[in-house]
């Protein structure tokens, strides 16, 4: 199998960290870096010598690429990932894909015309402890499930300026956080249709004025098939510790949860629970965090295409868009004036 010739736009920590998680596979060489910052480029460097340093998107593609990172402020995903998929250049691109359920499907529609590879960095799928509890509700051995509480309370927030921009971030801690649970109840679940979705917003812990970004929120959902799910996340919120994450699983046979330890973001355990009797799944160490860009570089050397790539991309979005209230529009292409303001901001 020959390596990928990859490309890197957006070399900020969690960029330059997925790079490190894509290199180690031996899948894939780092061609090109683009970054308006030169102290993360040249971090960049460090692990793929070889790279070159470019300036912009279009001079990544130009390098000649089979894929593309994209790491970088959330209004350009869509924009950025559709310039590369045009290109015939598979892509890897942070959350959310897009700002708004149009915004996604341009591009999921943009990789099926291309027939390229298409990964969101979702990776809380990729924990040892969510892969255990996905197979055994899966295999039905906690029965129907009609219950399910997801958690994630960041105690800090985002440390850049543009987060709490709507226009730039698409929303606040929902867009951020709130993602990666609606990711998880959809893929552990199998991706049911969502029936009813409702929601509180609050930002300073009053209710969410317009032009503002929610640092709290509440949401229930209602799938098809009988699951009643509660979703909560929040910046900033005192909670004691650093972060509180959890994905309980309740079933008529039995239950299920993934919980952080001691406020770790990143040491999960999980668990089984029947009656008043719980059994471990998984403990930690767990080197999970770039498990979701390791397995993208691997299937781009394979020259996997399009096909089953995108599984439950735009559901997802499509409950974030309910949980803001935001009516499903076609926006069209989501090329927009925010290019300039945002092009030295980097994530």
């Amino acid at each position: 199998m020959s390596r990928a010739r990859v490309g890197f736009l957006g070399v900020g920590w969690i960029g330059r960290h997925r790079m490190e998680a894509m290199l180690a596979t031996g899948a894939i060489d780092c061609v090109g870096i683009a970054d308006p910052s030169a102290e993360m480029a040249g971090e960049a460097v460090k692990l793929a010598p070889g790279a070159r340093c470019v300036g912009s998107l279009d001079a990544l593609l130009d390098l000649g690429l089979d894929g593309v990172v994209i790491a970088t402020p959330s209004a350009l995903h869509a924009e950025q990932s559709i310039a590369a998929l045009e290109r015939g250049v598979a892509v890897f691109c942070q959350k959310p894909l897009g700002r708004t359920e149009a915004e996604v499907q341009a591009v999921i529609d943009a990789a099926k015309t291309a027939d390229r590879l298409l990964g969101v960095d979702l990776s809380y799928r990729f924990t040892a402890g969510m892969q255990a509890i996905r197979e055994k509700v899966q295999s039905g051995a906690l029965g129907r499930i009609y219950a399910a509480n997801l958690v994630f309370h960041n105690a800090y927030g985002p440390d850049k300026p543009w987060f709490y921009d709507a226009a730039l971030s698409g929303g606040g801690c929902v867009m951020d956080l709130g993602v990666h649970l609606v990711d998880l109840l959809l893929w552990t679940l199998d991706f049911p249709d969502a029936k009813n979705v409702s929601a509180r917003l609050f930002s300073g812990g009053q209710p969410l004025r317009s032009g503002s970004v929610e640092d709290y929120a509440a949401a229930m959902i209602d799938l098809a098939g009988g699951t009643t799910a509660q979703l909560a996340c929040s910046w900033r919120l005192p909670a004691g510790q650093d972060a509180v994450i959890s994905a309980e699983f309740y079933g008529t046979e039995g239950g299920a949860a993934l919980r952080n330890v001691n406020g770790s973001f990143y040491d999960f355990t999980a668990e089984l629970f029947f009656g008043t009797y719980r059994e471990t799944l998984t403990t930690p160490p767990d080197a999970w965090g770039g498990r979701a860009a390791a397995a993208w570089a691997e299937a781009l050397a394979a020259k996997e295409g399009f096909a089953g790539s995108t599984q439950g991309i735009a559901q997802t979005t499509r409950i974030l868009d309910r949980i803001y209230g935001r009516e499903p529009v076609d926006t069209g292409s989501p090329k927009s004036a925010l290019q300039e303001e945002v092009k030295e901001l980097a994530v």
